[in-house]
């Protein structure tokens, strides 16, 4: 009777454990994705981005930080950096899985680029702090959501 009282409630802490945390299981440190004619196709861990979200992504400037070098077609009043090019009508340009590579990792139009690599592979990443040490810069989840942003701006 013990043993099971002992099982039993080591059941009924996991179970707690998991419905506190939510049903979806914690986001991997990273999703590999594959380049075809320039483009990411597929989203990054199946994700569905918000536009929303997405916006606030590339305008906060501790996370995508975007408006350091480009100017962002947003009603805020903010500096703006001229380094790249503006992204209003990027949709237009770009298709959206062009937009998710641009994003993703910039270095595969440009290997000279200075724009970083926020969901480049952990490997190729250089000189790192170490909190950010094998893993990318946004999670795919902000990834989605900024290329959701993006794809609305035609």
């Amino acid at each position: 009777m013990k043993r099971f009282s002992i099982h039993f409630g080591l059941v009924l802490i996991l179970v707690a454990g998991r419905a506190v945390a939510g049903d979806k299981p914690p986001e991997p440190a990273y999703f590999s994705w594959q380049v075809k004619d320039f483009a990411i196709d597929r989203p990054l861990g199946g994700r569905v981005g918000v536009a929303e979200r997405g916006m606030a992504v590339a305008s906060d400037g501790h996370r995508g930080n975007c408006l350091a070098c480009h100017l962002l077609p947003i009603s805020r009043d903010e500096v703006f950096g001229d380094l790249g090019p503006p992204l209003a009508g990027i949709a237009s340009r770009q298709s959206v899985g062009a937009i998710r590579l641009h994003v993703v990792d910039q270095s595969y139009f440009n290997p000279e680029t200075v724009m970083p690599g926020f969901y480049r592979r952990p490997e190729k990443l250089h000189r790192v702090a170490k909190a950010y040490r094998g893993r990318p810069f946004l999670s795919a989840q902000q990834i989605e959501d900024v290329v959701a942003w993006l794809a609305t701006l035609k």
